[in-house]
């Protein structure tokens, strides 16, 4: 008896807990970093529908009410449902130009109805296809995952660059000396904090640059109060309070489209989330995940809320942080729930300025493309022609970013997939995976891309590739890092 715990009763670091006061103030990181992405759908789709500014914070409420039901549902999960990693949802923004455009098309009255009712039925369809959606796994080779991750990435830094100006590019200070400078101010704090900070007090360095900018905001002029003293108390999202859900045709169809394109980015975040954590996402855990998301959708309407899906920023907190724990998430998806019933509570978060906020956001969302382009470095680049599935993917997902208005003269129903280049360089990633790495010539060629014939993804150049012992069998400290081995 040496005493040592064995391997099999040792706990991943995704699945361990940490001291309540780490747990608390770790998951409330996660909730600064999502918080804007948040409420900023409802901020637009309200107006559009008609809502008085009163109403639009409910939305507001309903949304981070939902965010963090959808959060615990795919941490923690049940059941089936349920990626059981640390993994972050929150209000979707594939689904508010469909959302806008139905709200304009059935009047103030009934377009949230109709909004809902498309939601509802959205979710369901997605949850029953979510075993079969998952087996799409197959297709998403380091070659695939790689390049979406990047795509990932590289697709939330405008986000970033949009925050550090302001946010409003219709407010008369947007892009100010000010706002850039705030922006660049907390940027550096941030890798300042990384550098000299050890343990702890590292993982938290997005918390508290973000803390940091901002009070240092406040004698600058760009922190405001007026939320705080206007915010109640307590307010419960009411059930169905805008009405009763209507069930309109082409909303339904509309929304079914979004919870497809919300899913292709959710499996991608899976993939994603799983290399970074260490836990390969298998097509169980996908499954679980996409049934949590839909789930969650479908949910949603009840409280007032809106299609959920993956949060990627939060990827690369996690990434950055290398705090893995999906209940320091799951601690974040409780918080989302208080802030959505204590509308005092959430606008102390929202004191937090936009440029503060966009400097940080250039380090989380660049940890993503990092991420990216670490898994392309496992993809046999230089064997047959993964390098040009790369370039061919990466160049048609940089389309929306680099030219938001290239697909402008197409019917605005192809625009809910266009417009979003991590799906648009996701599809384009598999489909020329397939054509030239499983069909044709390279297919044929023994010393194919994928550096094997029997067409197993583990033993190909570009397939997944199975850690060399099991991810769980990694100690790590009580902070969640591994003890004894370099971080994934």
């Amino acid at each position: 008896m040496t005493g040592q715990q064995s391997e099999g009763d040792r706990k991943h670091p995704v699945d361990e807990t940490l001291p309540p006061f780490k747990m608390f103030t770790s998951g409330l990181q996660h909730v600064a970093a999502m918080y804007a992405g948040v409420v900023a759908p409802p901020m637009i789709v309200g107006p559009a529908c008609g809502l008085s500014a009163t109403e639009t914070a409910f939305l507001m409420g309903a949304s981070l009410f939902t965010a963090g039901i959808a959060t615990l549902l795919q941490t923690l999960g049940f059941w089936k449902v349920g990626a059981r990693l640390p993994f972050v949802n929150g209000v979707s923004f594939a689904g508010v130009t469909p959302m806008v455009a139905i709200g304009k098309a059935h009047g103030p009255d009934d377009a949230l109805p109709v909004i809902f009712g498309a939601v509802i039925v959205a979710g369901v369809l997605g949850f029953f296809v979510a075993p079969y959606f998952s087996k799409l796994v197959r297709f998403f080779p380091p070659v695939v995952t790689g390049t979406v991750i990047t795509l990932i990435g590289v697709s939330l830094l405008p986000v970033a660059f949009n925050w550090a100006q302001g946010g409003n590019d219709r407010a008369p200070d947007y892009g100010s000396l000010t706002n850039i400078g705030m922006a660049a101010l907390t940027f550096l704090i941030v890798l300042v904090l990384r550098r000299v900070l050890r343990g702890f007090l590292q993982q938290i360095a997005i918390l508290l640059g973000l803390i940091a900018g901002t009070l240092i905001a406040i004698p600058v002029g760009i922190t405001h109060f007026s939320a705080i003293s206007k915010a109640s108390l307590v307010g419960f999202p009411t059930p169905f309070h805008f009405g009763a859900p209507q069930f309109d045709i082409a909303a339904i169809v509309s929304m079914c489209i979004v919870m497809l394109v919300c899913m292709t980015e959710s499996t991608a975040d899976m993939l994603a989330l799983g290399r970074i954590v260490g836990r390969p996402a298998d097509e169980r855990t996908i499954e679980g995940g996409l049934r949590a998301d839909t789930l969650g959708t479908a949910l949603s309407p009840l409280f007032n809320g809106f299609a959920n899906s993956a949060f990627a920023q939060n990827i690369g907190l996690v990434a950055m942080t290398k705090v893995r724990s999906r209940f320091v998430v799951a601690t974040g998806g409780l918080i989302l729930i208080v802030l959505g019933l204590c509308p005092v509570a959430a606008s102390v978060i929202s004191l937090v300025p936009l440029p503060v906020l966009g400097g940080a956001g250039i380090v989380l969302f660049g940890s993503v493309a990092a991420s990216g382009i670490q898994t392309l470095a496992s993809a046999a680049m230089e064997k047959g022609d993964n390098a040009l599935i790369v370039a061919a993917a990466v160049g048609i997902g940089l389309i929306p970013i680099a030219a938001p208005d290239f697909y402008h003269h197409l019917p605005k129903d192809l625009l809910v997939v266009l417009d979003s280049g991590i799906s648009t360089g996701c599809l384009v990633a598999i489909v020329l995976n397939l054509a030239f790495n499983h069909f044709g010539r390279g297919a044929a060629d023994g010393d194919a891309a994928d550096g094997t014939t029997t067409g197993d993804p583990a033993a190909a150049g570009h397939g997944d590739p199975e850690p060399a012992s099991p991810p769980a069998a990694v100690p790590t400290d009580g902070a969640g890092e591994p003890a004894a081995a370099p971080a994934h």
